[in-house]
């Protein structure tokens, strides 16, 4: 090999390590920056007529297992998901109270019924006439508190739907003008690592969003497919839209106010599952909707089940009681949680409820005959107290008659509703099976996030260790280029003393 041959094998040799010790530094600089993944040169070996001419270095590349990135992007999707339902049912779990402090529904009609036994031994006592109208009122308001709990959570996830869109928007575009510039370098042979980790970080913000699938392509380009099958197009901006919308107790999608989401003019909202997006969606249009018509249930049987044996206590500001019996089988009182109150005449004359308010004609399968306690009528009347312990607030309507079943299915406006408890019972047992189901959904979220937490910690520390900047292998790597620099080094120098000799013989 001539010295001219070594000096550029020598000088090439330094030109790499040079590189390779920027890629280094890179690393080294960036170990702290989310998403990004070390970079490594890569190298081919150059030789001609199979001599050794050198090393050809080509654009660094990044050291990425596509496989525990695609399972890090999944699991982000069910983390978000969880976190996000866990939040708005612990809020629900807030309104519901703990079970036997005193402010649960249970405990709240309880407190009723401890009232109604009180005025049984004394029934023309005022101040405990008064006590039952308070603790029914209590109890009304309690209902109230519920059922605006359950509407406020719709909206609030309505609210971060149009958030999470935007947001999702916002990162699509960053992605479409992150790949189109590494189509550009890869075409042209350069380096795009820095590009795609700036991509990844985009594509990280989107699958906390929605579930997300990355089809990577030679030429640098990469296809997104979101929930359950969507491919959006990169080259439209702000491809995903929805409008805004007031949330009530008897609003429903598709249909009853609550606007689409839409993917180029064609409704997608089935179709985006999975993270915060999914997550809020199934919250606004499920898991809410079915609590305010299992709540709905309660409120409407509570009202029919006294004004059955003739004490109108809880009613519609109007002072009705919804009747039911429609189709679906709570369209005449979707919503009547939000409104159900202490009737006006019983707040008025709370001598009512001893006396009664309306006469029951009486039925075999429904309550017995009742007359009311009449104006001037016996001081010490019990038959409507006695009444509405044994059967208002009983299993059954009267002796050997059940009490209709509450319903379970149908529910809601449109009757795709589902209650996952029995019919059956007296109000209390009612309440409680509604309370007990509610609470049991945000147990299992919040366990359910618990295992997945852990998961995604596996994930994200295996994928740092095969694709992240580790110091250690940093400096190391910083070590033998120094010693590879110094060997280059010194074979240059050699060839230069080399030289010298030659032309100090020569002349």
């Amino acid at each position: 090999m001539s010295l001219d041959a070594s000096l550029s094998i020598a000088s090439g040799s330094l030109a790499n390590i040079n590189r390779q010790l920027a890629l280094v530094s890179q690393n080294v600089a960036n170990a702290a920056t989310p998403g990004y993944a070390r970079e490594v040169s890569t190298q081919q070996s150059v030789t001609a007529g199979g001599l050794g001419m050198g090393v050809h270095s080509g654009p660094a590349q990044r050291n990425i297992d596509a496989a525990l990135q695609a399972g890090m992007l999944q699991q982000n999707a069910t983390v978000s998901g969880l976190q996000t339902r866990q939040a708005a049912l612990q809020a629900i779990d807030a309104a519901l109270g703990t079970p036997g402090q005193g402010s649960d529904l249970p405990s709240l009609l309880g407190k009723m019924q401890d009232a109604f036994s009180t005025l049984a031994s004394g029934p023309d006592n005022p101040t405990q006439q008064q006590a039952v109208v308070s603790a029914a009122s209590t109890l009304a308001s309690g209902i109230n508190t519920l059922s605006s709990a359950y509407t406020g959570q719709r909206q609030a996830a309505n609210d971060a739907i149009q958030s999470d869109l935007n947001t999702l928007n916002s990162a699509m575009g960053t992605i479409s003008s992150l790949t189109k510039q590494i189509i550009v370098l890869k075409s042209s042979g350069q380096s795009t690592a820095d590009l795609e980790s700036q991509r990844d970080a985009a594509l990280q913000s989107v699958s906390q969003i929605v579930d997300l699938k990355v089809l990577n392509q030679d030429n640098g380009n990469v296809v997104l497919v979101l929930g359950s099958g969507l491919s959006p197009s990169l080259d439209t901006p702000n491809p995903f839209s929805t409008g805004p919308a007031t949330i009530g107790a008897g609003s429903f999608y598709p249909g009853g106010g609550i606007p689409a989401i839409t993917l180029g003019g064609v409704d997608v909202t089935s179709q985006l599952i999975g993270g915060s997006l999914g997550a809020n969606i199934a919250l606004r249009d499920k898991t809410l909707p079915a609590n305010q018509a299992e709540l709905d249930e309660f409120s409407q049987n509570l009202a029919s089940r006294f004004d059955a044996q003739g004490l109108r206590l809880f009613t519609d500001p109007s002072g009705n009681v919804p009747s039911g019996g429609g189709a679906p089988v709570q369209s005449g009182y979707v919503g009547f949680a939000a409104a159900i109150q202490v009737n006006p005449a019983v707040r008025a004359t709370p001598s009512l409820v001893r006396d009664g308010t309306q006469a029951v004609a009486g039925s075999p399968t429904g309550a017995s005959a009742f007359t009311p306690n009449p104006a001037g009528g016996p001081a010490g009347f019990t038959t409507l107290i006695t009444r509405v312990l044994d059967y208002a607030l009983g299993a059954q309507v009267q002796s050997g008659v059940t009490q209709p079943a509450f319903h379970t299915a149908g529910l809601g406006p449109t009757g795709a509703v589902s209650s996952p408890y029995s019919g059956s019972g007296a109000l209390g047992t009612l309440a409680t099976a509604m309370v007990g189901a509610q609470a049991q959904d945000s147990a299992a979220a919040t366990g359910q996030l618990g295992t997945e937490h852990a998961v995604q910690a596996t994930l994200q520390s295996k994928f740092s260790a095969q694709s992240g900047v580790s110091i250690d292998t940093e400096m190391s790597t910083m070590v033998q280029l120094q010693n590879a620099y110094g060997a280059s080094a010194r074979l240059i120098s050699a060839a230069q003393a080399m030289w010298s000799q030659f032309l100090n013989a020569v002349q």
